[in-house]
């Protein structure tokens, strides 16, 4: 039985969990690596799914969901994107609670991030995990990691799969390279879960993406009537559990079916 950090979610399945280290062109970074114990019974290997974490970065709920997706057989993978601020920063909601300054200390840590940045560290994971030989894998991002989601299924359209964004962030902003600008030219399936209170990246700030997004058959957008951001963690004050079951039941099917 898997052991995670405070608790939290056990799965039925036994894990194999670890956190290795890479060189990166800042510096080390470290990743984090769930995937069940025993061997796939197709090739040998469980399908790829790469995380891009939230702006709390990688913190119990982040180990919690991992497990979860990891459980239903897959190899899920999530680089620590803050790593040029410090060595696997993560807020839990009890931590802000306790230090209302780490509010402001989140803050400034996602706004160092930067896409070319991002995507590097995206392509260090891959390398490092073993994950650059798989002809297919599928990205799963929250908040500010659906604009990683949509830069990584842009560049390796041959082998990004499929992609997932819940409570999306930065999916459209006023300069030339806004994600909603290429939108259109998108050619795998996306799944975008979105609720309609929320109140840090509202709908309307992403309808430009939306509106881009609209004639492909394959790009789904799903509003949950009354969600707010953040609604995907249970331990978070937003948490709504009909959002966020709706979300995995049609990203778990999306990579059931892209993947296998």
């Amino acid at each position: 039985m898997s052991q995670l950090h405070n608790g939290g979610y056990l799965p039925d399945m036994e894990l194999l969990e670890e956190i290795i280290e890479t060189a990166t062109d800042d510096g080390e970074m470290a990743i984090v690596i769930k995937q069940p114990a025993i061997t796939s019974v197709s090739d040998g290997a469980w399908p790829t799914v790469v995380i891009f974490h939230d702006g709390p970065g990688i913190r119990n709920a982040t180990h919690t969901f991992m497990a979860k997706l990891a459980a239903e057989g897959f190899r899920v993978i999530c680089p620590d994107l803050y790593h040029r601020q410090g060595r696997l920063l993560g807020i839990n909601p009890e931590d802000r609670a306790a230090d209302p300054s780490l509010s402001e200390k989140m803050q400034m840590w996602l706004m160092s991030l930067h896409d070319d940045g991002i995507q590097h560290d995206f392509d260090c994971a891959l390398n490092a995990t073993g994950a650059d030989n798989t002809d297919r894998i599928a990205v799963l991002g929250f908040c500010l990691g659906a604009r990683a989601v949509f830069r990584s299924m842009m560049r390796m359209p041959d082998r990004i799969v499929a992609g997932a964004t819940w409570h999306p962030s930065f999916l459209v902003d006023d300069g030339p390279a806004s994600p909603h600008q290429t939108a259109a030219d998108l050619a795998q399936p996306l799944y975008i879960g979105i609720g309609s209170a929320d109140q840090v990246q509202s709908i309307k700030m992403h309808q430009r993406f939306f509106e881009a997004v609209k004639p492909l058959p394959d790009v789904e957008v799903e509003i949950f009537d009354g969600a707010d951001h953040g609604f995907t963690w249970p331990d978070h004050p937003t948490y709504d559990e009909e959002a966020a079951r709706g979300c995995w039941d049609k990203t778990l099917a999306l990579f059931n079916a892209t993947l296998r």
